[in-house]
């Protein structure tokens, strides 16, 4: 799925435009050097269980991963999805 980046010096955002014209995206804030903070998820309702959000919180970690950031999950979705992929994106949560 492709997601459209924007990156400022405070955060940035993963979005995608849906069919029906609404946005779909996550943000984060910038925390510190190699910390972020995914504070914000969020699907339109007729595009909700598709997996778009799962696949904008995978694109979060492995752009982490490949920048060398560590993420503090504080959206509560976010933080849900580090629970389910737990060992395997341990390395990119700040603990």
């Amino acid at each position: 799925m492709d997601f459209q980046f924007e990156e400022t010096a405070k955060g940035g955002r993963y979005s995608k435009v849906m069919p029906n014209g609404e946005e779909a995206r996550l943000t984060y804030v910038k925390a510190g050097p190699g910390h972020i903070i995914a504070d914000h998820t969020f699907v339109p309702v007729p595009y909700r269980g598709e997996g778009v959000a799962e696949a904008m919180v995978e694109r979060l970690v492995s752009d982490a991963r490949a920048s060398g950031n560590r993420i503090t999950p504080t959206c509560w979705f976010v933080a849900d999805e580090f629970k389910r992929k737990h060992p395997a994106w341990d390395d990119v949560l700040m603990k």
